[in-house]
């Protein structure tokens, strides 16, 4: 009977602090959305990436031209002269990786850009989110734009037109 009463109590106690508790919900891709720099940033991401692509792409377009013409003369070269061409495609074949890899890889060059484009914005943002939170004591704010497995949303603790206005961009 006593461990009844506890748990009792218990569940009581949990229930109440969970109703205390106040939630928020913000729109990450709508804010984002609605900052210029933002899509600045985004921009001048695209544009980069795709002139590397474009390097990438022409390296890997030379090596293949350089195989077509070896298999053409193939008949045609000595076994010093197979093995000379055969080493040249190998190596253009392997600059095209390495700079694929130096670009788009999880710590190249276009990630390190993003970062740095990207970073001061998202840091802006969270810093607002953390103030009106504090303002408004909010234990939890969600990404209703995540992964998170959200079934339905009040559109009144949706505080994303708020995170906006702390940022100086009224809708």
């Amino acid at each position: 009977m006593k461990k009844l009463v506890i748990t009792l109590s218990l569940i009581c106690v949990m229930i109440g602090s969970v109703n205390a508790q106040k939630v928020a919900l913000i729109d990450m891709e709508y804010i984002l959305k609605n900052i210029p720099a933002y899509e600045t940033a985004n921009e001048q991401l695209n544009q980069v990436s795709q002139k590397w692509q474009k390097e990438v792409e022409t390296l890997t377009l030379a090596a293949q031209t350089m195989y077509k013409n070896y298999q053409t003369e193939l008949v045609f070269m000595s076994p010093d002269m197979k093995t000379k061409r055969e080493n040249e495609i190998v190596e253009k074949e392997k600059a095209a990786q390495d700079l694929k890899r130096k670009y788009f890889a999880s710590d190249g060059e276009l990630f390190k850009k993003r970062e740095s484009l990207m970073k001061p914005i998202q840091d802006e943002v969270y810093n607002a989110i953390k103030s009106i939170s504090e303002e408004k004591s909010y234990v939890m704010v969600f990404d209703k734009s995540s992964s998170l497995n959200m079934i339905y949303a009040s559109s009144k603790i949706d505080i994303s037109d708020e995170v906006l206005l702390k940022l100086g961009y009224s809708k």
